[in-house]
């Protein structure tokens, strides 16, 4: 860029490009080398560009990883991801979230943060050695300071030992990435009664920097316990948990096992499905109001065809499925388009008997990490 460009213009040109572009262009000069790595710049810099992460693990010797660009292009404009020691190390694994570009996936008591488009990643020890308790996590990204935080929750399973449960009480930490230190949080806790549900790929969903899990609460009356379906969140910005009131059927009617939350669009969405029955209904909540959710639309498949899982969304509203169709030897990766009630292959497939799994994760063009030494381990 010419000299006679002032350097004030100039940044702004540059904080407008893509991050592979900015990562490039750190070789171009010393002035914007020291721009791009500085602290401000990266805290700083906003893309809306998305990107749609497929890791179709195999095995440890049969592992491919694309990033495709989420825009109207979409899915032709893809690339191969260089997958990070710590990714590699991790081989099957359960995302925690996604949040403001990076992602976070956990493995036997360690966490990865990774950036997939700088190649960049540190791992965060999470130690948990008493099997007395379950242990949660969550991730975001801090609104105000784009700082990445870790909540970690450890309780006791109220459906095992229920007097130990009214005697032992949440055990809450955050781990900030700026200070790389853990610290307890004792305040604002939610009941004890709670209960997560566990889900073997994903635990919960970050959304603008809250993290939101589905749990169960239960309430004893007359020896009696009753179980019904509520929706935790933990504001990554002011470090408090609320309770998300859901309309009256998700709470008493639908169990928490027939459901599943997304992000799209840093909206909240609920997935109701029924192992019985093939039709699926998708709810967003509105505006971030409680108990205000409206229905988008309603899936049904080909009757030859298995839905096995529902990865998530593209930023125009597509599903991203895994599904099993007429010769039921092969899952394949498809989008459902809800306008035109069509499903479009992917190109992307494993066989049904094969013990890899395909990983889904939608993510923003994010500096987020550039500034962190290579292979940090906290």
């Amino acid at each position: 860029m010419s000299d006679n460009v002032p350097f004030e213009i100039q940044e702004e040109i540059i904080k407008r490009l893509p991050v592979k572009s900015l990562i490039r262009f750190r070789s171009v000069s010393k002035s914007w080398k020291s721009l791009i790595d500085s602290s401000n710049f990266i805290t700083h810099y906003r893309s809306q560009r998305q990107h749609l992460l497929v890791y179709n693990y195999q095995s440890v010797d049969n592992r491919n990883c694309v990033s495709i660009v989420d825009d109207y292009t979409f899915p032709q404009h893809s690339v191969s991801v260089t997958l990070p020691l710590f990714v590699k190390k991790l081989k099957r694994y359960r995302k925690i979230g996604s949040s403001h570009g990076l992602l976070c996936l956990y493995r036997e008591g360690e966490v990865v943060i990774w950036n997939p488009l700088i190649t960049k990643a540190v791992v965060v020890n999470v130690p948990n050695n008493d099997k007395m308790f379950n242990t949660e996590l969550g991730f975001g990204v801090c609104r105000e300071t784009s700082d990445p935080k870790i909540v970690k929750i450890r309780y006791m399973d109220t459906f095992t030992d229920m007097e130990s449960v009214n005697s032992i009480p949440w055990q809450v930490a955050i781990f900030t990435l700026s200070t790389g230190e853990w610290r307890r949080l004792s305040s604002n806790l939610p009941r004890k009664s709670i209960v997560f549900g566990y889900r073997q790929m994903e635990d919960g969903v970050c959304v603008d920097g809250v993290y939101y899990w589905l749990a169960t609460d239960s309430i004893t009356v007359d020896d009696v316990t009753e179980a019904y379906t509520t929706i935790v969140s933990f504001d990554m910005t002011n470090e408090e948990f609320r309770e998300v009131n859901l309309p009256d059927r998700f709470v008493y009617d639908v169990s928490m096992w027939d459901l599943d939350i997304y992000n799209l669009r840093e909206s909240l969405v609920l997935v109701e499905y029924s192992f019985h029955n093939p039709v699926y209904d998708v709810w967003m909540m509105e505006d971030g109001v409680p108990k205000s959710f409206t229905k988008l639309f309603t899936i049904r498949v080909p009757d030859a065809t298995i839905i096995t899982r529902v990865h998530g969304f593209r930023k125009s509203g597509e599903l991203v499925m895994e599904v099993i169709e007429d010769d039921r030897e092969v899952q394949s990766l498809v989008v459902y388009e809800p306008n035109l009630k069509r499903i479009s292959n992917l190109g992307i497939s494993r066989r049904t008997n094969d013990v890899g799994r395909i990983y889904v994760h939608s993510y923003m063009e994010t500096l987020l990490l550039l500034d962190q030494p290579s292979f940090t381990i906290f």
